[in-house]
C-alpha cells in the first residue's frame, strides 16, 4: 500500500497534509529560492522595518520549520519580523479561495508559499503582483540564481505559473522520486543492488527473489499518493495523465495502460502489501520485511530516524522504456495586495541567496535546494543514504506533475481509475478510459 508514514501527502494534491517532521510530505521548499517584485508601498514599512505575514497550505506542525528560517534570517535583517500562518485547506482551490476571502476582508498577506499544484490556479485568479520590475531591478542577484538552478525550473514555472506572458513564481526547492534500497534486504536474498539505471524486468526478478528468500515485500504500492504511486510508473514508460501543454488528457494510452498493468502484476503477485491497511512503510523498511521506499527527500527524515542511513542506497525510478520522475517545486509570488512589497522582496532575495539554502539543508529540510550546487554538497549529502544526489539529476529527465486550474478534480479522477485498475473492480483499459474521458471534460 502507499506508505502513509513517509508517502502520505504529495499537497489531495502534493502538500495538501504537509508535515516538517518524521511523517513527512513533501514541505515547504524553503531553500536557495525565490525573487518577487512589484511597487514600492512607501512609507516606513519600504524602509525595511515592520512584519510581513506569510501564508501557506498546511497547518501548525510545520510552524517549526517556518520559525527556522525565520530566525536565521532575522540576525541577517533585524528589523523585519516574519509571522507564517498555515491555512489548513483541504486542496489548493480551497486555499485560493480562502486567501481571496482574507484579502476581501482587509487580512492581507505579504508572501504566500505555492507549491506547483496551485501555481496556475493563483495566477488565473488575478492575486499575484508581477515580478518583472524587481527582477530587472536585482538582474545581479536574479541571474546568478537562475544560472545556478537546473533551466528546466525556470522553464517550468514560467510555463505553467505565469501564463500571461508576466512573471509571477520564481521557483525554490523542489521535490523528483527515486527508490530508496534496503541493502541488507538485497544482501540476505542474493540480490546484487541495483545500478542506478535499472529496468522493470530487473525490478520484478529482485521482488521475485527478495519474497523467496526473504519473505519481504519489494515495495508499498498504493494508489492514493499520484506524485509516488502512479506518475513514476508512468513516465518511466514515456506515458503521463496528460500532455506537457496540460491542455490534452492522456491517461489511455498504450503506455499509460501498460504501466497500470505492470504495477497491477506486481500487487497481484504479493510483492506489495495489499493497499487499504495500515501497514508502516518505514518501521518495515527498519525491520528488514520492506526492500524499499520510493519518495523524494521527505524518506530521508525516517532513515535518519531508524539510523537506517548507512543500510540504504538511493536509486533511479525503475524503467521501461526512459527515466522518469515527477517533479514539484515551490514557487514564491508577492501578493498584489501586499502594502510591503519592498520589505517581502528582501526575505526573498535573501531565499534566493546560497546561504538560505545551505541552512535549510543543514536543518534537515526535505525537499531539495534550487541551487545545484547546495543539492550536490556535503550539506545536502551529510546523514543522507548514498545516492542522495540523484534527487538532483532527477530533475534534468523528470516532468512536472500535471496540475491544471481545475487540479484537485483532475487528481481525484485519477487515483480513483487506477485504484479501479488495480483492485480489478474494472479493467485496467476500460478504467483508465473512462477517466481520461472526465479528465479531458475538466480540461
Amino acid at each position: 500500500m502507499t506508505d502513509k508514514k513517509s508517502e502520505s501527502p504529495s499537497r489531495p494534491s502534493r502538500r495538501s497534509v504537509l508535515q516538517f517532521l518524521g511523517a513527512g510530505a513533501a514541505v515547504p521548499a524553503m531553500s536557495s529560492l525565490a525573487a518577487c517584485g512589484g511597487g514600492s508601498s512607501g512609507g516606513p514599512e519600504a524602509a525595511g522595518k515592520g512584519e510581513l505575514s506569510l501564508v501557506y497550505l498546511g497547518d501548525a506542525t510545520q510552524q517549526k520549520a517556518f520559525n527556522q528560517l525565520f530566525d536565521a534570517f532575522n540576525k541577517a535583517h533585524p528589523d523585519i519580523k516574519i509571522k507564517a500562518n498555515g491555512i489548513a485547506a483541504k486542496d489548493w482551490g480551497s486555499f485560493a479561495n480562502t486567501v481571496s476571502t482574507q484579502i476581501a476582508g482587509g487580512k492581507i498577506p505579504d508572501i504566500v508559499d505555492v507549491a506547483t499544484e496551485g501555481q496556475q490556479l493563483f495566477s488565473s485568479k488575478g492575486l499575484l503582483e508581477p515580478l518583472d520590475s524587481y527582477i530587472k531591478k536585482d538582474r545581479s542577484v536574479t541571474d546568478a540564481f537562475y544560472a545556478g538552478i537546473d533551466p528546466h525550473l525556470k522553464e517550468w514555472t514560467t510555463k505553467y505559473g505565469s501564463p500571461d506572458g508576466r512573471t509571477y513564481f520564481i521557483p525554490g526547492g523542489y521535490n523528483t522520486v527515486v527508490m530508496y534500497c534496503n541493502t541488507e534486504v538485497f544482501s540476505k536474498a542474493g540480490v546484487d543492488l541495483p545500478a542506478p539505471d535499472w529496468s522493470w524486468d530487473e525490478f520484478e526478478k529482485a521482488a521475485k527473489q527478495i519474497k523467496e528468500k526473504t519473505g519481504a515485500y519489494m515495495l508499498g504500492i498504493g494508489y492514493g499518493f499520484p506524485f509516488v504511486d502512479i506518475m513514476p510508473w508512468l513516465l518511466t514508460n514515456g506515458a503521463s495523465t496528460m500532455d506537457a501543454d496540460w491542455k490534452k488528457a492522456t491517461f489511455d494510452t498504450p503506455e499509460a495502460i501498460e504501466a497500470a498493468t505492470f504495477v497491477k502484476k506486481l500487487l497481484d503477485a504479493g510483492y506489495s502489501p495489499k493497499p487499504g491497511g495500515s501497514f508502516d512503510a518505514p518501521s518495515a523498511y527498519a525491520k528488514g520485511k520492506l526492500a524499499t521506499l520510493g519518495g523524494g527527500r521527505w524518506p530521508t527524515l525516517d532513515i535518519r530516524r531508524l539510523k537506517m542511513v548507512d543500510k540504504t542506497h538511493i536509486v533511479n525510478w525503475p524503467k521501461n522504456k526512459e527515466n522518469g520522475s515527477p517533479v514539484g517545486w515551490d514557487g514564491w509570488p508577492i501578493l498584489k495586495a501586499s502594502k510591503k512589497k519592498d520589505m517581502a522582496w528582501t526575505f526573498l532575495k535573501w531565499l534566493m541567496s546560497k546561504e538560505a539554502g545551505e541552512f535549510y539543508a543543514s536543518i534537515g529540510g526535505t525537499n531539495v535546494p534550487a541551487l545545484t550546487s547546495v543539492a550536490q554538497s556535503k550539506v545536502f549529502t551529510k546523514d543522507a543514504p548514498k545516492g542522495s544526489e540523484l534527487l538532483s539529476k532527477a530533475v534534468s529527465y523528470g516532468a512536472p506533475i500535471p496540475s491544471p486550474a481545475k487540479g484537485a478534480e483532475v487528481q481525484t479522477a485519477v487515483t480513483k481509475a487506477w485504484q479501479a485498475a488495480l483492485t480489478g473492480t474494472s479493467s485496467v483499459e476500460a478504467a483508465l478510459k473512462k477517466a481520461n474521458t472526465h479528465i479531458q471534460g475538466l480540461l
